[in-house]
């Protein structure tokens, strides 16, 4: 027998009645939802809370920059000039000249390859320093990527990250010796590698889907400013060790004016259990947009109410609430996260080696080193304006597949270009154009990788992403020293390769961003279904 509305109405008021606490959790169930969906109806998706937020923290790709950057300067091959007759001016090296016969331009303190005799027969040993501090930071990224997704948070990785900058680059001014020199170069590289990672996850963790992808791509303007403004410092301090002191000062800076004002990511907060602490934020980023957020409003996570939630994904935290955590363990043990996992490394590695390769190949051009790596920091921001504004318009796959085959064209009509006459302008024309579409897939990858993978995994997974770019930068002037056209034809050939990888990947455009595999999994039956 149906029941009438009256009745109803008398049945409802009666539960709630009898059993108050069922109709208050009805009533908090339907309020409970996740970050995504909070922003987008209440907080705001990217307001002037969220605006500060990134700008603070992307500041730290500035000081990644500077750690990186600096060896550039620091290791250069100073000019030098000849004393006695036993010398040519007219030679492009000093190998084979007797020692006294000639002298630096500037003195032996001007760069380590000066005060070390890094030349001739131990030139070598200016590139395994550059080796050595990539391959700390690809093991730097694993570490920290691990460690942001787990107790120490992301803004606890950035502050350790900084200090751990701050202190290794300090001494490594003060290195006695060529080897003491390239340890300290590894330890930099080690902290540097987290870096870039932490502060990307930490800047776009609050942003909406909408804005994400738009803005998560302009982090990249602060690194190569970075760059730029370290061509400036290394031209005011000439020393190699004045100019490692004075790239390491603002580290600390940032430390001690810029950290306090961050706020660690609400997303971390909610898959560790701390819920209370993940709304305080949501409600400061209401308040600081100018927005209100319904008191009953609550966060969950997007799998609460999913069957696919596996047992290694749930932890006690503290007895505060149910903490979601993952590894890459969990990445690889699940088909569709493996699949991405494998695929987004080999892209990120090709992708560096095209992008570190191309860099070097400019650097090698005979200008001034200081105006020379100021045009190139400024030379690949145009490639990311264009590829944010088409970002949200075409999505990440085809615009990832359009860049890398962009450049890998570019790159392999270069190897077919002769190396004097006419022909020499021709080839740099190809690698500038090379390292402009290979710069947008740098800039645009660092977005797709991160939407690609749910909160728990999500730095992990971008960590293992920026371990194979590292590798790919270790790798990249073994390539270049090959000559000819050969490194052209390597780098067409990455491109294009990575282009193809991309085709194997699903499209992340407007697609939620999950926090837990178990979410994930039921987001991408139900786009099938649909």
């Amino acid at each position: 027998m149906p029941v009438s509305s009256s009745d109803s109405g008398n049945h409802d008021l009666t539960t709630s009645l009898l059993v108050p606490g069922k109709a208050q959790a009805k009533k908090d169930d339907n309020n409970k939802m996740g970050i995504d969906e909070m922003l987008q109806r209440y907080c705001g998706e990217f307001g002037s809370w969220q605006l500060k937020h990134f700008i603070l923290t992307s500041l730290a790709w500035a000081l990644e920059a500077f750690h990186t950057m600096v060896m550039i300067f620091a290791d250069r091959e100073p000019e030098w000039k000849c004393t006695s007759n036993n010398c040519s001016s007219m030679a492009k090296s000093v190998c084979g000249f007797e020692s006294g016969s000639w002298e630096w331009i500037g003195g032996s303190s001007v760069s380590t390859i000066s005060e070390w005799g890094l030349i001739c027969g131990d030139k070598y040993k200016v590139g395994l320093v550059q080796s050595a501090f990539f391959a700390g930071c690809m093991v730097g990224a694993g570490v920290f990527g691990h460690l942001s997704d787990s107790f120490l948070g992301r803004k606890g990785s950035l502050t350790v990250v900084c200090v751990i900058n701050a202190i290794f680059g300090c001494l490594t001014a003060l290195s006695p010796n060529y080897w003491i020199y390239t340890l300290l170069r590894f330890l930099t590289g080690f902290s540097t590698g987290g870096v870039g990672l932490c502060a990307f996850v930490l800047s776009t963790e609050p942003i909406g889907p909408n804005w994400r992808g738009y803005v998560g791509m302009s982090t990249f303007y602060f690194f190569s400013g970075g760059i730029a403004i370290l061509s400036g410092i290394a031209y005011i301090f000439q020393s190699w060790r004045a100019l490692y002191i004075a790239s390491s000062v603002p580290s600390i800076l940032y430390l001690l004016f810029v950290i306090p004002f961050v706020s660690e990511s609400p997303r971390w907060y909610l898959v560790r259990g701390k819920i209370d602490s993940a709304m305080k934020i949501m409600k400061d980023i209401a308040k600081g947009n100018g927005k209100h957020l319904p008191d009953d409003a609550s966060l969950q996570l997007d799998d609460d109410n999913s069957e696919n939630s596996s047992s290694s994904e749930v932890e006690s935290c503290n007895g505060e609430s149910n903490a979601v955590s993952g590894s890459l363990v969990d990445v690889v043990k699940l088909p569709i996260t493996r699949v991405r996992l494998i695929l987004t490394v080999a892209i990120n590695f090709m992708c560096s080696v095209v992008y570190y390769g191309l860099s070097l190949n400019v650097v090698n051009l005979d200008t001034n080193l200081y105006v020379n790596v100021l045009l190139n920091a400024v030379a690949e921001m145009p490639a990311f304006t264009l590829t944010a504004i088409l970002l949200d318009k075409y999505g990440r796959k085809p615009l990832a597949m359009g860049t890398m085959w962009f450049s890998g064209a570019f790159c392999l009509a270069g190897s077919l270009m002769r190396s004097h006459g006419h022909w020499k302008v021709v080839r740099m024309v190809c690698g500038i154009l090379g390292i402009f579409g290979m710069a947008g897939t740098y800039n645009l990858l660092f977005i797709y990788t991160a939407e690609l993978f749910p909160t728990v995994v999500r730095n992990a997974a971008l960590g293992c992403a920026t371990q194979a770019s590292q590798m790919g930068a270790i790798l990249a002037p073994l390539v270049v020293v090959m000559g000819g056209g050969l490194p052209f034809a390597v780098f067409g050939v990455c491109g294009i390769f990575g282009g193809l990888l991309v085709f194997y990947l699903p499209e992340t455009l407007n697609q939620p961003l999950y926090d837990t595999i178990g979410g994930m999994q039921d987001g991408e039956k139900a786009r099938l279904v649909v």
